[in-house]
């Protein structure tokens, strides 16, 4: 059976009503097909496995968990069935951190993509009505404002992705399978990871663990062992729709970069190629398609060719050339290397700016 990378929303669904007869109610559901039980607020660690150089878990917890929060969003769509139109009130549930003490809060945008009457709940049981700021579906990062007193904003820290490492302990918090303050445990099992967007854009950087993160994790800190956050996590992969040990979170060096930019400009600019791309047996990278109209296609670039620089710098992987499209902007004219039939050729792309 082939893995499935999933977001971690939970997802109840309930009818609210049926055109013709025959239709009947849903009970509230969570994603994956298990009935959801509401349970009184606890929190509940697990995987006590992670090296814990550093702060202890408990010392984590105690000094970011009031920072952590669960969002729920709801929305009403219609669906057309064989016993006519029928509509459905959907409850997303996913987590979020608070970012500044300016009542911003940092969630995925995969989290509130659509929903209507987001709430947040704070980790004392308040709640509070948010509204989305701004949002960038190519890296699955959105911001909330929420209406909340100063007291109910502990900001977390932003740590440096940069520097985290295969085997550093990490931990994650957040509402998985809406169990508030749930806080799982784990190392940092890979770094440099590509996951795809929610519009099917890549994101580069991301950081692989193997803390226990379910559904309803979306949007929740991934933290270091001095309690900085520096990942949001966003994906599972896994088999059978649970957590499997492989989960992945966007960095912090990405929220740092994306969320200064939601609230300076209320977007975000994305230097954008137009090629899809894959590995090549000899080291380098083999363009699989290239899109009508892109940079790419105006540059000459076609499906087959083979990408040895970029910019000058030697591209190896799928992985090196995502990013270092990443690190330019729209406008950047680029110096693109690569090999046709044999020959080496040489053209100059003006790069432009990603559609959502």
């Amino acid at each position: 059976m082939l893995r499935k990378r999933t977001t971690l929303l939970v997802v109840a669904v309930v009818v609210l009503a049926a055109v013709a007869a025959g239709a009947g109610a849903y009970a509230a559901v969570a994603s994956g097909g298990d009935t959801r039980t509401v349970v009184e607020r606890q929190t509940t660690i697990a995987s006590a496995s992670a090296p814990t150089n550093g702060l202890s878990v408990h010392q984590i917890y105690e000094r970011t968990y009031k920072g952590v929060v669960e969002i729920t969003g709801s929305e009403t769509t219609s669906t057309n069935t064989p016993f006519g139109a029928q509509k459905q009130k959907e409850t997303v549930e996913g987590s979020g951190f608070v970012y500044d003490s300016s009542d911003h809060v940092v969630t995925n945008y995969h989290v509130v993509k659509g929903t209507s009457s987001i709430k947040v709940a704070f980790a004392d049981g308040s709640t509070s009505a948010a509204t989305v700021v701004a949002d960038d579906p190519s890296t699955d990062l959105a911001v909330l404002k929420v209406d909340a007193p100063a007291s109910e904003l502990h900001a977390l820290a932003l740590g440096d992705s940069s520097k985290a490492q295969v085997g550093d302990g990490v931990v994650a918090i957040g509402s998985p399978f809406g169990l508030p303050e749930t806080v799982t445990i784990g190392i940092v099992s890979a770094v440099d990871r590509t996951i795809s967007s929610d519009n099917s854009y890549s994101i580069s950087g991301a950081i692989q663990t193997d803390a226990a993160i379910n559904h309803g994790n979306s949007g929740g800190p991934l933290l270091n062992m001095s309690g900085q956050v520096i990942g949001v996590n966003s994906q599972l992969e896994s088999e059978g729709g649970g957590s499997d040990g492989v989960g992945f979170a966007i960095s912090s060096d990405t929220v740092t970069s994306v969320v200064k930019q939601l609230l300076a400009n209320g977007k975000v600019e994305h230097a954008y190629l137009g090629v899809s791309v894959e590995s090549a047996a000899i080291g380098n990278v083999r363009v699989g398609s290239v899109k009508k109209g892109s940079p790419a296609a105006d540059a000459g670039l076609k499906a087959g060719d083979r990408i040895r620089a970029f910019d000058g710098q030697k591209i190896l992987s799928p992985e090196d050339l995502i990013a270092a499209v990443k690190a330019k902007q729209p406008g950047d004219t680029v110096t693109i290397t690569y090999t046709r039939n044999g020959a080496t050729k040489t053209a100059h792309v003006t790069l432009g700016s990603r559609s959502s």
